[in-house]
Order: C-alpha cells, then sequence, then structure tokens
C-alpha cells in the first residue's frame, strides 16, 4: 500500500504520516528529509545556495525515484510539492497510491505556524498579519493542485490519532 500525504505546511502531514505508518505496519518516509539523505546537504541551503528552480528539479527527480522503487510506504511531501513538475500527476497516475490531502483552515494553520515560527526559515521574520496574508495566498494558489488528491481530509479541531483512524477508515 503506497500512501502519500500532501497540504500545506503545518498541517501535520510528517507527524499524522509517523503515527500512520506505525499502525499500517509501514515505512514512513518524509520526501524533504529524503532529499537531504540523497543530496547530503539541508533543503533550506540547496535553496540557499542553487535555488527554488535547482530544488524543485531535484524534488521532482527525487519523488519519481521515490514513487518507483518502493511498493508499500507512507510519504509526506513538502508543502510546495505537488504544485510544481506535474507532480501532482505523478502522484495521481501510480494506480496503487492513494493520496490525502491534510486540509486546514487559514486560522488553524496561522496558529501551528505561529507557535513554531523560528523552526521554519520562510516565515520566521514575518510578522502575524504577513503570516496570516502569505498562508491565505499559497491556500488560495496551491489548493487547485491539492483538492485533485485522492482523499481530503480536515484537520481543524481533531487531534493526531483522530485523522490517523479516518484515514485508516478510508482506506478499508
Amino acid at each position: 500500500m503506497k500512501i502519500i500525504l500532501l497540504g500545506y505546511m503545518g498541517s501535520g502531514k510528517t507527524t499524522i504520516g509517523i503515527q500512520l505508518a506505525k499502525k499500517l505496519y509501514l515505512n514512513f518516509t518524509d520526501l524533504d528529509e529524503f532529499i537531504e539523505e540523497k543530496e547530503q546537504i539541508t533543503i533550506k541551503e540547496i535553496f540557499k545556495q542553487k535555488g527554488e528552480i535547482y530544488f524543485r528539479k531535484i524534488e521532482h527527480k527525487y519523488l519519481k525515484q521515490f514513487i518507483n522503487e518502493n511498493k508499500s510506504y507512507v510519504l509526506s511531501l513538502g508543502g510546495g510539492t505537488p504544485c510544481y513538475a506535474g507532480n501532482i500527476d505523478l502522484i495521481l497516475n501510480d494506480e496503487d497510491s492513494f493520496s490525502f490531502y491534510l486540509r486546514g483552515s487559514i486560522p488553524t494553520l496561522f496558529k501551528r505556524l505561529s507557535e513554531n515560527k523560528f523552526k521554519r526559515p520562510l516565515i520566521n521574520e514575518l510578522s502575524d498579519n504577513q503570516l496570516t496574508e502569505y498562508i491565505a495566498k499559497h491556500l488560495f494558489e496551491r489548493s487547485l493542485f491539492y483538492d485533485k488528491a485522492t482523499y481530503k481530509i480536515a484537520i481543524d479541531d481533531k487531534e493526531v490519532q483522530e485523522i490517523v483512524t479516518e484515514i485508516r477508515i478510508l482506506l478499508h
């Protein structure tokens, strides 16, 4: 079974993915960590040294490689992954995979991200108003891609285990 989690940063893709993988006895992989391992450099440094276009090219390459080389997994994507280089088609065209969009509202994502801004270089310097605007803009731009996922799961006001259970029910 191949399960791919997508959604905006702060939607819980990694946290939910780890718990879901445990429940289903599958391996868990975070695509950003997979890329860092392959490139032997952090995502932050890739952006800094080589830019976003280079990153999006290798992100596509490693997503394709991962999907083709693995038969069973839970994979969490970066927030922008489905939106570039035809990645959403790569995900949807893999018959054996189920994609889940972990959909959070702007207030939910704002709360989660503002509590951990220091861990995220892209938003670290933004004021509260700027952060709200940043999230809203991205959600507007990316929803076209996110909404193509096999399933959509609302995450607002839910505990991790509730979401994991919801996904497991949809899989059966």
